[in-house]
């Protein structure tokens, strides 16, 4: 009877929603299901942040509006935060936006400058709302495939020149979902000198940069010369301190394209209920050996699930930064057949790499978000599948 819109029919499934059916059906079931799928911390948010939380929402002033822009305190507070990790000064006025999460800001920011026909330049496989923000938009996606034999960047000089012509906005994630990849300083100068010529802005997502290991320490695009004439960076709390289902997030860089999402979302949503940005506030300020502890939590992971793997001839590297892994299929099996193998036959969520797009066909993504037992557990599972 009545038909939905011809952008929402370009959507694909969103994948996450598709492994959680499968998950709560075999959980229905009676199954004992290990969960290596969507990438969600399992440790509890910080004690202060939540004691922050509680002593706000006993505040009446805090149930109101909240505004567009943010509020004050919070803006400062990533501010003060960019400062001390890397060295960046920024405007807490007009160079920071906080987001009700980063994914609704990147889904968003298309709006801001994609008309019927431009280009976005995407990376694949990525995080599917860079995909999505593009088509809702009516903008036309341009894959950059991320290949192994590249170190999983894309290569900016295989982009034709007629679409880089069209181009409007250029998407990049490092550390990378899902393929784990990080960026080296000599890609960021190239991509800053392609959007330049080219004048194109970038996205950058940097969700992951602080759960890096062995010392390894990720990099904001907007250290980078230049990369303030161009750059829109975005980032969240979900990650860094355990608080995904709290919401809260931001966009920061060049002020004219933060103003310009900005004006999009006050014609959308009515801003991150106050309490929230106060305990997101206590969480940026507080003792940040919570961040350190959880990295040696995921690193001590990694290594007990990549020797794991690796002794069953998996043969994988160890990632330097987010908690993911992204492995080859065995006998190039496609991603979906053997996902689905691993949760009829091992009761193993793992995420089918196709789901990404089209270049993650060939992998299965696992996330380090159970405990170690539950991680050993998985490997003598999978020891009698494999």
């Amino acid at each position: 009877m009545f038909k939905v819109s011809k952008k929402l029919n370009l959507l694909p499934p969103y994948l996450f929603l598709e492994i959680d059916k499968a998950k709560r059906k075999a959980r229905a079931e009676g199954r004992d299901i290990i969960d290596l799928g969507i990438g969600d911390p399992d440790q509890p948010t910080p004690d202060y942040v939540i004691d922050a939380l509680n002593k706000a929402v006993e505040d009446p002033a805090n149930y109101r509006y909240a505004l567009d822009q943010g509020m004050p305190v919070l803006r400062y507070a990533i501010a003060a935060w960019y400062k001390r990790r890397f060295n960046l000064v920024l405007n807490p006025d007009t160079e920071i936006l906080p987001l009700i999460g980063s994914k609704e800001g990147i889904a968003h920011f298309p709006l801001a400058f994609i008309n019927p026909g431009d280009f976005a330049l995407v990376p694949d496989p990525c995080y599917p709302p860079y995909k999505g923000g593009v088509i809702l938009a009516g903008g036309k996606v341009h894959l950059m495939p991320l290949l192994e034999a590249n170190n999983f960047l894309p290569d900016l000089k295989r982009i034709p020149f007629l679409t880089r012509k069209k181009a409007k906005i250029i998407f990049v994630n490092y550390p990378n979902n899902p393929t784990n990849a990080c960026a080296s300083d000599e890609f960021y100068a190239e991509l800053i000198d392609f959007a330049k010529k080219n004048k194109i802005i970038i996205i950058s997502d940097v969700a992951y940069s602080e759960m890096a290991y062995d010392g390894y320490k990720p990099r904001s695009l907007l250290e980078f010369p230049g990369a303030k004439d161009l750059v829109i960076e975005f980032h969240s709390l979900s990650k860094i301190y355990n608080m995904t289902g709290w919401r809260v997030g931001w966009a920061c860089g060049n002020p004219t394209i933060v103003a310009a999402l900005a004006k999009v979302k006050s014609n959308i949503d009515s801003g991150i209920f106050s309490a929230v940005q106060l305990a997101g506030v206590a969480a940026l300020n507080g003792d940040q050996h919570f961040v350190q502890d959880m990295c040696q939590l995921y690193q001590e992971r990694r290594d007990i699930l990549c020797s794991g793997l690796n002794s069953l001839g998996w043969k994988l590297n160890k990632p330097k930064a987010t908690f993911y892994l992204w492995i080859n299929t065995p006998g190039k099996v496609d991603s979906i057949s053997f996902a689905a193998r691993l949760l009829k036959e091992a009761d193993i969520v793992a995420t089918p790499g196709v789901g990404f797009g089209r270049y993650g066909e060939g992998y299965i993504r696992m996330a380090l978000t159970v405990n170690k037992e539950r991680i050993k557990e998985a490997l003598i599972r999978l020891k009698k599948i494999t």
